[in-house]
């Protein structure tokens, strides 16, 4: 549910469009170009403006994410966007602090959140800003205490430990349909900056390692590599053991 067509200017700003190119103009990131023009809607991940009630004015859509945002008028008269949960709508009252009541759109510690509550936009480390559970329709659960941490479900499957200070906001993230949109044709993809993919065993030989051959072949080697050279399945490509502690259980495959 949508109630506002155009975004609040103050808290948009021009974001220059790198299309997977880095500062050298090298293609970093491959198939990617040419999108539709956006303005970047600034969002208030860190929800610390404590104690203090705003009203949702509007729920608005967002181009640069899954979820649609919320734009927020606090009693001060401040204006900031928030990311907006699935039953939030124009009207309603939320706040942030340690002694905000249990209601959908409010940013609480996640120790001060009843076991089994859906959660997102949830903080890694306290007063860094919400990092997970941040896509259309996400959600984590909190599952229970552990001394100074708190036990999360996320939505990728994995159960990790965050710290009982850290922020979480309540309830589950807008547009849950998300996962079910079809594009429907190559231009829809063209306009979100995606450029078309050509498989390996498609390309010449001086340009994919799976290329070359006549007629239909195999990648003729006993597992894919990646186009330059390395090998892509079953590589483990996860480099922070620093955080290792904090995972309970890996996500499911």
């Amino acid at each position: 549910m949508k109630n506002r067509s155009k975004s609040h200017r103050p808290l948009t700003v021009h974001h220059q469009y790198r299309a997977g190119r880095g500062s050298a103009g090298q293609v970093s990131i491959r198939h990617r170009g040419g999108r539709h023009k956006r303005l970047y809607r600034i969002i208030d991940f860190m929800r610390n403006k404590h104690d203090v009630p705003g009203r949702i004015a509007s729920i608005e859509y967002d181009p640069n994410r899954g979820a649609n945002i919320a734009l927020v008028v606090y009693n001060d008269g401040e204006k900031r966007y928030i990311l907006a949960p699935e039953t939030l709508s124009a009207g309603q009252t939320v706040t942030a602090g340690e002694t905000a009541s249990f209601a959908v759109g409010n940013a609480l510690p996640v120790s001060k959140i009843p076991i089994g509550t859906q959660v997102h936009n949830i903080e890694l480390t306290p007063g860094s800003g919400g990092k997970m559970a941040r896509g259309a329709g996400n959600y984590a659960s909190v599952m229970g205490k552990e001394g100074i941490h708190v036990r999360l479900k996320l939505p990728s499957g994995e159960i990790r430990l965050v710290d009982e200070r850290c922020y979480a906001t309540i309830g589950q993230l807008s547009n849950i349909e998300k996962k079910h949109e079809k594009l429907g044709k190559a231009g829809r993809k063209r306009h979100l900056g995606f450029r078309p993919t050509v498989r390996g065993v498609a390309q010449n030989p001086r340009s994919h390692p799976h290329g070359g051959g006549e007629g239909r072949s195999g990648i003729g080697m006993p597992s894919p590599k990646s186009p330059w050279g390395k090998k892509t399945l079953g590589v483990r490509t996860r480099n922070n053991k620093r955080t290792n502690k904090f995972i309970v259980q890996r996500r499911s495959k």
